[in-house]
């Protein structure tokens, strides 16, 4: 990929929001000869947190995760400046989903920040490019920016490859779970993240072939 044999980051971003820290109210019984594994169905809730991940799609790996209780612009706007913090020199492109926050006013300050673009964005609401969702959008995806957003079609998210790495999260570290607390939960997330990238890290590869569906 030229992008990062020029030293740049491409990085597939997105929320995995309302992850439950669910205590089992009794222990999980495990497999015997003739039953199966028996999982406890009452439980109680302590909570949910968001998590705001990125997969790096050249090296497989999952960086600079942001776990937290929201997914609010501010947050998201945060999550990225520690993101690009991690190389602020370098040339960065995230793939991410149509989400509004994802096109935000506080997106728009940032990315012209970074970038020393010194022109007037306007007014929210009113003019220039932060006007309107579709005028921030067009300026976050100009490809003359250092740091820029692709964005995936209306409908069509699963196409970002964050969302296999989630899959791999719930089945692996997720599915069957019991947490007594937020702060075990959260714990949970980032074992498994560090698991991750010393263990399982490597690029997804694409098997769908593109062809055409037939009639019967």
């Amino acid at each position: 990929m030229v992008v990062h044999e020029q030293g740049g980051h491409v990085i597939s971003t997105d929320e995995k929001t309302g992850i439950q820290a669910l205590e089992r109210l009794h222990p999980t019984l495990p497999t015997r000869p003739g039953l199966t594994e028996r999982v406890e169905f009452e439980y109680k809730r302590h909570g949910t947190l968001c998590l705001i991940a990125n997969f790096d799609v050249v090296t497989g790996k999952a960086i600079a995760p942001t776990i937290g209780p929201t997914r609010t612009e501010a947050d998201f706007v945060a999550h990225i400046a520690g993101t690009v913090a991690l190389d602020p020199g370098a040339t960065w492109i995230f793939v991410v989903d149509q989400l509004n926050t994802h096109k935000s006013e506080g997106l728009v300050r940032f990315v012209a920040d970074q970038c020393g673009i010194g022109d007037d964005l306007g007014v929210k609401g009113k003019s220039g490019i932060l006007k309107n969702m579709k005028s921030r959008k067009r300026f976050l995806e100009d490809a003359g920016h250092r740091i820029r957003f692709v964005y995936t079609p209306r409908h069509a998210s699963w196409l970002n490859q964050v969302e296999i790495w989630f899959s791999i999260l719930s089945r692996r570290a997720l599915k069957r779970a019991s947490f007594d607390s937020l702060e075990a939960l959260q714990k949970r997330l980032t074992d498994f993240i560090e698991y991750f990238n010393v263990v399982l890290a490597k690029p997804f590869r694409w098997t769908y072939a593109g062809k055409p569906l037939r009639a019967a």
